[in-house]
Parts: structure tokens; sequence; C-alpha cells
């Protein structure tokens, strides 16, 4: 899923970490430090989805023969991309990973909730499975609690394995003061650039205009629309937050109310 930009020989010649970092496309990344890497109990279980994955540990760690033949070389450098990536999901929920994290969110590096009512609120990745290969990663607004596609396609093209299912949730858990409120302005990370405010007001349009073709469709009912749609759940661990999990299905029986009502308004509308 994720776009591989080859390094010159130069690029080499700094850390392997490094030069992924600064590559264009992983800003969403943090650094793992080496030696969480380096503790073997991390990353039980890894040798069993990676492909060469002692010498893709080489890799990323800097200790590769540099006699490697070229050809293998390009298929390693993959295999250090997937294995950094499964690191990095397990980096990320540690204490020093959520820091890191966390400096990130404040600076809104990955970018803002494009909800008018939300107010710019900073985004944080998150994946929808944890199995590599099958889902990009996405975005999710705690204020609104639903999730993005990121605007980039370098950043979409990103493995949502890489920052897993439980990451923004167990960052609000730990850090319980910066569960932004549902509404008000938005209390840290940098002023909102006047392109950020056009770009977001760009993707309203394109989603409303999305929503009216699919509500005009075969059966032009906005009640069907309203019954397909998904309803993300913020999961820890394969477990959904207690106190999400409770509002969500107030909001949900709600939102059952609000189609009956729909059907019934379009079942005595004039043919």
């Amino acid at each position: 899923m994720e776009e591989v930009s080859t390094g010159s020989g130069s690029d080499y010649s700094n850390s392997w970490i490094s030069w992924f970092l600064s590559s264009k496309g992983n800003e969403y990344f943090c650094e793992v430090e080496e030696d969480y890497i380096l503790d073997r109990f991390n990353l039980t279980g890894l040798n069993t989805e990676v492909q060469h994955y002692a010498q893709a540990l080489d890799m990323i760690t800097d200790n590769l023969d540099e006699e490697i033949q070229d050809d293998l070389r390009g298929n390693l450098d993959l295999q250090a991309r997937l294995l950094y990536g499964l690191i990095h999901a397990r980096w990320i929920v540690t204490a020093r990973g959520l820091a890191k994290m966390l400096e990130k969110y404040k600076r809104a590096d990955f970018g803002r909730c494009p909800r008018v009512l939300c107010q710019s609120q900073p985004l944080l990745p998150v994946g929808l499975t944890d199995v590599p290969y099958e889902k990009s990663v996405k975005l999710y607004c705690g204020r609104c609690e639903d999730i993005y596609s990121p605007k980039s396609s370098r950043h979409g093209s990103i493995d949502g394995a890489y920052f897993g299912t439980s990451f923004p949730h167990l960052l609000f858990l730990v850090y319980p003061n910066l569960i932004p409120p549902k509404s008000g302005p938005v209390e840290f990370g940098l002023p909102q650039r006047a392109g950020d405010v056009e770009g977001g007001r760009r993707s309203r349009r394109i989603r409303e205009e999305e929503a009216q073709a699919e509500g005009m469709g075969e059966t032009g009912s906005t009640a069907a629309v309203a019954l397909k749609a998904d309803r993300y759940r913020p999961r820890i661990f394969g477990f959904q937050v207690n106190e999400i999990a409770k509002l969500q299905r107030w909001q949900e029986a709600v939102r059952d109310r609000q189609i009956t009502r729909l059907e019934e308004l379009e079942g005595n509308a004039p043919a």
C-alpha cells in the first residue's frame, strides 16, 4: 500500500531510519528508538510476518552486509519498510512512543478535521485492522469520533497496520486532558492556515456532491443511504472503549428513530 521511493547511495550513508523518516510520504511516522528495536522481546512474532526477517532487521539497524546483491537489496528494502512499520505500530502504544506522537498531534502533523463544527480539530492516524496489506491508514477525529482518508495520495497509500487499531484511543486514555470537547475552539495546535480553510471547504463540497449523487441513485431514498453508512467503532486491543460504546448505542438509537421517521415521510410523500 505504501509508495516506494528509492534512495541513492548517499542516502544510505546516514542511518536507514533517518533516511526512511525523511522520505516523502513518511511524515506520519515517528522515530522508533534503537534500544527498543534491539530488544528482541519487542519483536516477538514478527519473524513470521516478514520475509528475510534477519536481514531486514540488519538493514533497519545499519548492520547489513555491504556486499549484498543489488537485486536482493530491492526486496530487502520493501521488507525493511514492512518490518519498521510493524515495529512502529507496537512502539507508538508505549509510554515513550505515545509521547513522541503527542508532539506531532499538537503540531497537527496529521491534518485537521474537515467538518465545520469540529473547528479544525487535529487528527490522529489509525488502522482499521492490525493485519498488513489489508487497509490503508485513516485519520481519526476525537471530536466527531469519525474517520477520514488522508488528503495526500502519498499518505493515503500507507498501510494502516503501521499504526494499529488502538493508538488514538490509547493516547486519549493516557492523556485524558486531551480529549476534545464536543463544542468550542481547539485549545492547542498551530493556527490554521488560510489554505487549510479553503481545502476544508473544497473537501466538504466534494463530499456533499458525492452524497447527493449517491442519494439520487436507483432508490432515491435518503433513509436507504443512511442505512448503508458504516459506523466507526473505537477499540483498544480489540475491546470497545466503554464510555464511547455507551454513547454510540445512544447515538445509534437516535439514528434508528430518525431513519424510521424518514421512511414514514418518504412513504407518505406524493408520487
